[in-house]
Parts: C-alpha cells; structure tokens; sequence
C-alpha cells in the first residue's frame, strides 16, 4: 500500500481559507447591540391642554380671528394686515396683557403655504402668545 504524502498535483500553492463565520457571528452581535442602545426618536409636540375639570370662566376674553388666505395674505379680525410687522404689533398688544391674553383663532385656508403659517406661528410664539390655536377644520374634511 503506498500513501502519498503532500499535494495531489503538481502544483505547489498552499490554499488558505479564512472561516467568516465567527466574524459574521460578531458583526450580527454588534449590529444587534447598536440596534438595541440607539434610544428612540420622539417627534412630540408639547401642547398646553386645559385642565378638564377646571371651571369654565365667568366672562370669556376676547377673541381675535387671523386668516391666512391661499396667496399668503392674512386678515386680523377682517382688516387686512399690510405686513408683519404690523402682525408682531398686534401680537405684541395681546402678549403684554399678562395671563389674561386675550385669544386668538388662526384659520389658515387650505391652499395657504405652510411656510407662511409656521412663520405666523412662529412670530407668536417668539412674542409671547400664549393662547392661539386652530379654527376652520371643516374644510378639511373634504
């Protein structure tokens, strides 16, 4: 009986694979743990909400009615308002009133650029508008 020692041909290269599987095995524990220690993205909004058992106040305050139209005009109280800076004026006036700010209901039309919303929004807030929402939803429900 003969035993052949060495290559079964004539070549002589040595052939050297590399096992992945454990490379492949860490690099899942890896991605796992880097999944697993990312901390959640959370895109929240923080609203003031009303106190649902609060009583309902005797006099109501004023309400003052900001229409943003669809060419980025906007109205307050259905006088046209020549540019911001009157805006800032007139949010100006109802911030300096202290905690009984009067109310102001922003009813953006539906074809109104958000741009031109998030900017009205943005000066009022920035002023110190504390009670300012949403009016006019049911345009949307169309």
């Amino acid at each position: 009986m003969a035993m052949n020692v060495g290559p079964a041909s004539g070549d002589n290269e040595v052939m050297v694979e590399m096992n992945t599987t454990p490379l492949i095995d860490v690099m899942l524990v890896l991605l796992v743990m880097l999944i697993i220690t990312i901390p959640i993205q959370t895109h929240a909004v923080k609203l003031n909400m009303p106190n649902p058992n609060a009583p309902l106040p005797t006099n109501p305050p004023p309400i003052h009615t900001l229409v943003v139209d669809f060419d980025g005009s906007i109205t307050w109280d259905n006088q046209p308002v020549p540019n911001m800076a009157d805006l800032d004026s007139r949010f100006e006036q109802v911030a300096n009133q202290g905690e009984d700010q009067d109310e102001i209901h922003l009813q953006p039309n539906r074809l109104a650029k958000y741009d031109t919303i998030a900017k009205v929004l943005a000066d009022a807030q920035k002023i110190g508008v504390k009670r300012i929402g949403f009016s006019g939803e049911e345009q949307y429900m169309r």
